[in-house]
This record gives C-alpha cells, structure tokens and sequence, in this order.
C-alpha cells in the first residue's frame, strides 16, 4: 500500500479535474438545446452539431494522444499534465459567464480547439504516471484504483448537479478545474521512472544474446520488444470496446426525446452508474483481476456492456434505462484491463507512449461512432424514420460492443517473464 500511498496527490488532482468535468454533462444537453431548439425536446440539429464536435475533438485527440504521451515520457508526467488541465478552465468559464447562443457557439469552437488535446490526456497521463511508480503485479489493481477514483468523482460531480441550478453548475465547475490546476502545480511531485517496475517483452534467452553483443544492446532488445508490442497492441485494437463513444454520442438525445428526461433525470441516471463503477472498481476489481486475469476480467466488462446497450435500447418504460445503469458495476472492468495488458508489456521508457497509443485508438472512435450513429440517431428519433423502433441506433452500439466480446476471447496471457534491466532512462536524458 505504500506505493499506493505515494499517489494522493495524483488522485486528489484527478478527482478534482473529473469533477469539474464530469457535473456539466448532466446539463449540456439541456444548454445546447435551449440554444438551438427552445422549447423543444427532439432536435436533429443538436444531435448532428454535438456529433460533429465529437468527430473533429476524436480526430485531433488520434493525433495528438501518442504525441502527448512521447513528450510525456521525455519532458515528465506533471509538466504535461499542465497544459490540458489548464485548458479544461476557459470553456467551461464561458457558460459560466452566459449561455446565449453566441456565447454557445463561442464555447463550442473553442471546446473543440482545447479538447484536441485535453479530451483524455488526463486519464493518459495520469495512467503512465501510475506504472512509473507501482509494480506490474500490481498494476491491474492501481489501474482500477486510478478508475475508480474517476467514477467517485463522476458520482461527486452529478450529484452536485442534481442540486444546482444550470448556471451554478458551470460556475462550480469552473472553479473546481481552476482549483485542480493549482494543486496539481503545488503539490503533485513528478514521477520517477524505476526501471526495475517493468517487465521486457523478451525471452530470457534472448536478452542474454543480446547483453553479449557489442553493438549498442540496448538498442537491439528494444527492437525485440517494441516488435511483439505491436502485435499486442493490433490484438487490443480488435478487442477494444469503440462502441462506448456511441452510446455516449446518442444515449442522452435518445432519453430526452423517448422519456422527456433533463438535467435532473440525467444527474440521477449517471450517480446510479457511477456509485456502482465506484464500488466495482474499488472494491471488487483488485479482488477480481489476480483471480481470473486481466484479459478474462476484460471479457467480462465487454459483455456487459454489449447487455446494458441492448438493455437502453428496448427500453419501455422510464425506469428501465435506471436498471440497465447497475450494469456497470461490470462493465467497468474493461478500460483498466486494457491499460494493464498494454503497461505490462512495455518497458519502462515508454509508458506514456503507451498510454498515449491507447488514448489515440479511443480518439479514433471518437471520429468513427458519431459519424455512424449521430445521423442513425438523428432518424430514428424523428418522423422520417422508416419503422418505429427509437433506440435502433443504441442496438447497433450493442451489437457493436459484442463483436468486440467475441474478439477479446481470442487474446492470450502472456506468461510471466523473469524481470530484467531494460537499462536507466531518465527525463530529459536526449537533452
């Protein structure tokens, strides 16, 4: 638990950060209709705006996600966990200040030029800092842990919504990111890169070739590694859930128009599903993950969130999209599971790199699935439909969800390696 310990810092920062992110979304839907549709609540044009942002911040997050986390592994986690962190406060201030049109269409510009490269880099970094201090035995765990800590603050920032008027909630939240800012700077030490918290993805045959060579060892094992790398990472591309970024993209503008629900119902529905990730991911996750694996827990989560969309998706009755919520108390397992395989794999010096890749195949959903599902969404919620059926799009995501279940049956342990010296890397050594 001491290396654990170590990390406060980071999670009071991330707790801080996600909370002043996480209790706008409840709104946001509300704010962008009364914006362009007053009085109304099914319109096709805030579903296709909202998709847009979505498409465009996904497509500069793919590039930029493993540029971040190179420079992270070069420059430090705590110098570049500043510059989104940052950029999160202006604009969320300037709903705060009004939430006109003018002003949303100003917020929805610069949303856009600030979330290419804020939109997950937190979580990326904050992964990366993670595995530079806790033991890959561990890593599963702490990943969940990190989660976790995401999910509590997810609960605190809904909930708080729940009570607070739309304009307070924008001031709130404001603040709150201003205040993570400057605790992150105050108190977050940077991380240290331990070479020996890291397995290399190399047989111990071969690193001993290798060591008797002459010419630049280092460099030739990490040839051997980054190549099988690679193959992992094509296996977890298979396997990663992208169907997630399309429930989100289309789920609150299918609830609103289905059920009539606000900002109130959607604070109530993410507090369901955050208090069960929280305990999921506290509680049960670091039981769980040395039991079964990381790459059975991953399954699991899939396949439950392949239920849970199916579940939204047929749902008759208002209270049904609050059951199919508990469904995370499994689905959860999915994300910290990836991020593990992945750290595992993946020497000491580049962790963020790692991470940062990760971050970049969940920005490609973030173009693909509003691209597909925002305009499917968009015709199913309206008259032009061409059967009854409003939830088809949140259906396709499900099925979407299941063919990556099928594929994560298909990933292999690796099984455990000796742990060897990969050699020192330190920031700014190229420097």
């Amino acid at each position: 638990m001491g290396k654990l310990s170590g990390l406060r810092h980071l999670f009071m920062t991330l707790f801080l950060h996600n909370f002043a992110s996480f209790m706008v979304i409840p709104a946001i839907t509300d704010v962008t209709m009364a914006a362009l549709c007053p009085g109304r609540d099914e319109c096709s044009l805030a579903i296709y705006i909202s998709g847009f942002q979505q498409a465009i911040i996904g497509l500069g997050s793919f590039v930029m996600m493993p540029l971040v986390g190179n420079l992270s592994d070069k420059y430090g986690r705590k110098a570049l966990l500043t510059v989104p962190i940052t950029l999160t406060i202006f604009p969320l201030a300037i709903l705060a200040y009004s939430r006109t049109r003018s002003f949303f269409y100003a917020y929805y510009i610069l949303k856009i030029l600030t979330a290419m490269f804020c939109e997950g880099s937190v979580h990326c970094l904050s992964l990366a800092y993670v595995a530079d201090n806790v033991p890959e035995g561990r890593r599963a765990s702490a990943f969940g842990i990190l989660s976790g800590i995401g999910s509590c603050a997810f609960v605190c920032g809904t909930l708080s919504t729940r009570f607070l008027s739309t304009a307070s909630t924008f001031q709130v939240s404001t603040a709150m990111a201003m205040l993570s800012a400057v605790y992150m700077r105050v108190f977050l030490p940077d991380s240290i890169i331990n070479d020996n918290l890291s397995t290399p993805i190399i047989s111990e045959g071969k690193s001993d070739d290798v060591a008797n060579q002459n010419e630049e060892p280092g460099k030739k094992m990490q040839v051997f590694k980054t190549m099988l790398s690679m193959e992992d990472m094509l296996a977890l591309l298979k396997s990663s859930n992208l169907a997630d970024v399309g429930l989100h993209a289309s789920l609150l503008y299918y609830l609103k128009a289905r059920f009539h629900f606000n900002k109130d119902q959607f604070a109530d529905l993410m507090v369901i599903t955050g208090v069960a990730g929280t305990i999921s991911q506290l509680l049960l996750m670091p039981i769980l993950a040395p039991a079964l694996g990381e790459e059975r827990l991953l399954s699991v989560g899939l396949f439950f969130s392949s239920a849970h969309m199916i579940f939204y998706s047929i749902a008759w009755s208002f209270w049904v999209p609050y059951a199919a919520a508990m469904f995370s108390l499994f689905y959860v397992f999915s994300q910290p599971c990836i991020r593990s395989i992945v750290s595992k794999q993946i020497g000491p010096c580049e962790q963020g790199k790692a991470q940062g890749i990760i971050s970049g195949i969940g920005s490609f959903a973030n173009v693909a699935s509003p691209l597909a599902f925002s305009p499917l969404t968009a015709l199913f919620l309206s008259e032009r439909a061409p059967f009854y059926f409003p939830g088809f799009s949140i259906m396709c995501v499900g099925f979407a969800s299941m063919i990556a279940f099928v594929q994560s049956l298909m990933i292999r342990a690796i099984p455990p390696i000796s742990s060897q010296r990969v050699g020192n890397c330190n920031y700014m050594e190229t420097a």
